[in-house]
């Protein structure tokens, strides 16, 4: 993909307020490290995290993606009644329908003409978004869009941090240790044609995407039912091979007949949330498809390596930063990480980290920039943009 009238007007951020410490985390799993004779600092050792952000219980996601989006609207010269297109592109929503944008568009009361809508794709999502708003800026469809995103690792972390406690195995914490890497923030990205200002922002060059999602269950969230443990129990009671002799594969309908003839239906159908990640999978299949993305967003635009001035990574943790630079043959110092005190804030990371490092004078106009992304899936986006 190339573009040639679109550009990153502005990035607004919203940091959550709340700043929860992996001793803090540690602490509170302080029977499960005794029992597994693992030492206290190990997980800010094995990521490199030291703290990240919560949001205040019941916060809602809208609230901060209308934040975030407020910001950039207010450091832009784009007004609401320029924006022809509304994308909300968090991992988190606040329910399945209606999209979690509606709650954005009707919190910044946009008009009744604008594209309004959610954008799912794991941790790429925000910038599938840049995408999707630059492929209409560059039809000539919209002069602006903007696409936000809103996430939260809270109740992941409280949920995951309870079931460690209830069943602590190396298997579990092993599972476990990159849901307790998340972080929550918020994030709004204006793209424009160019016409709103002198300055015209920062020029979206293009870039290449690959998938192989023959990896997709790698790293999963999301809800999971109950009954399965309910099998389980009469399994435990009934020898296995009574259970599948007399009832073969009617088991778990049959168990599922029974509770829910028993029980309440908010409980017959009750669901909960997991998230289980296969780190080590997940870092090799993933900087395989990060290399062979990276050379074809150089080949695309006739870049050398050398010619890139910096990049901006999604945030994982410190091996991943580390396996992945070297594997693209990127020095460390054209890097600019925020996972040691923000942690993984999913499709927040990446441009709340491109934001931050302007603020801090890192990224200059004039660079060449690299956007690396990649997500679960394994889908991986490479974007050039001339800063």
């Amino acid at each position: 993909m190339r573009y040639s009238k679109v550009y990153i007007e502005t990035i607004g951020y919203e940091l959550a307020p709340e700043v929860v410490s992996s001793v803090e985390l540690e602490e509170r799993l302080a029977p499960v490290y005794e029992k597994l004779k693992v030492s206290p600092g190990q997980l800010e050792a094995w990521t490199g995290i030291s703290e990240r952000r919560w949001w205040p219980e019941g916060y809602k996601l809208t609230s901060g993606a209308t934040a975030a989006a407020r910001r950039a609207l207010e450091q832009s010269n784009v007004s609401t009644r320029d924006l022809g297109v509304l994308i909300y592109a968090g991992v988190c929503r606040e329910q399945f329908e209606p999209a979690t944008a509606c709650g954005v568009a009707a919190n910044l009361r946009l008009s009744d003409d604008v594209a309004v809508y959610d954008l799912s794709n794991a941790c790429l999502g925000v910038l599938n978004g840049i995408i999707d708003i630059a492929n209409r800026i560059e039809l000539g469809q919209i002069r602006a869009g903007m696409v936000v995103s809103c996430e939260s690792a809270r109740e992941i972390i409280e949920f995951t941090i309870q079931r460690l406690l209830e069943d602590p195995t190396m298997e579990n914490l092993t599972h476990s240790l990159a849901t307790l890497t998340g972080g929550s923030g918020a994030v709004a990205v204006i793209l424009t044609d160019g016409s709103f200002s002198r300055t015209r922002g920062h020029k979206l060059l293009g870039g290449s995407l690959l998938a192989a999602p023959e990896h997709h269950e790698l790293c999963r969230w999301g809800f999971e039912s109950l009954l399965p443990a309910a099998v389980d129990k009469v399994e435990q009671v009934l020898p296995s091979a009574v259970t599948q002799t007399r009832l073969g594969s009617l088991m778990p309908q049959l168990v599922q007949q029974k509770v829910s003839g028993i029980l309440p239906a908010k409980l017959s159908h009750a669901f909960h949330q997991f998230m289980q990640t296969d780190s080590i999978s997940v870092m090799k299949y993933g900087v395989e498809l990060g290399v062979k993305t990276w050379a074809s967003m150089l080949a695309r635009f006739g870049l050398k390596p050398q010619e890139i001035d910096k990049v901006i990574c999604h945030q994982v943790g410190k091996g991943h930063r580390e396996q992945v630079l070297k594997s693209l043959g990127i020095p460390l110092e054209k890097d600019f990480p925020t996972f040691p005190f923000l942690g993984n804030m999913g499709t927040v990371s990446l441009p709340m980290t491109a934001s931050l490092a302007e603020e801090r004078g890192f990224l200059k106009k004039g660079d060449r920039v690299a956007f690396l992304g990649i997500g679960s899936g394994l889908n991986c986006l490479m974007l050039a943009v001339d800063w």
